[in-house]
């Protein structure tokens, strides 16, 4: 596998599952043992359908957190692991455009 790919690979996986938890039902909202319905998946809940600017501000809000830690690691002289989010970010940035 070529380096760029897993770069590209980690970025979006992160992401996507950073998505996947926006998506997740509050457990405050479920009902409790005693409430549940019985039966096969008669407790199960829809998950939340998010918008496509929920879905942007999400992969934004990736960007600039790894945007965020390269600089940190910048400073504590880590440039291998800086570059390496820095390149995440750009891929990330990318699939935005």
């Amino acid at each position: 596998m070529r380096e760029r790919d897993r770069t590209a690979l980690t970025a979006l996986r992160s992401t996507l599952a950073a998505i996947d938890n926006a998506e997740a039902v509050d457990t405050a909202t479920r009902a409790g043992a005693i409430e549940a319905a019985v039966g096969l998946g008669a407790a199960e809940v829809a998950r939340r359908e998010l918008s496509d600017a929920q879905v942007e501000a999400i992969v934004r809000a990736e960007i600039a957190e790894r945007k965020t830690a390269a600089s940190e690691y910048e400073g504590v002289g880590e440039s291998a692991r800086a570059d390496a989010l820095r390149a995440e970010a750009a891929v990330l940035t990318a699939q935005l455009g």
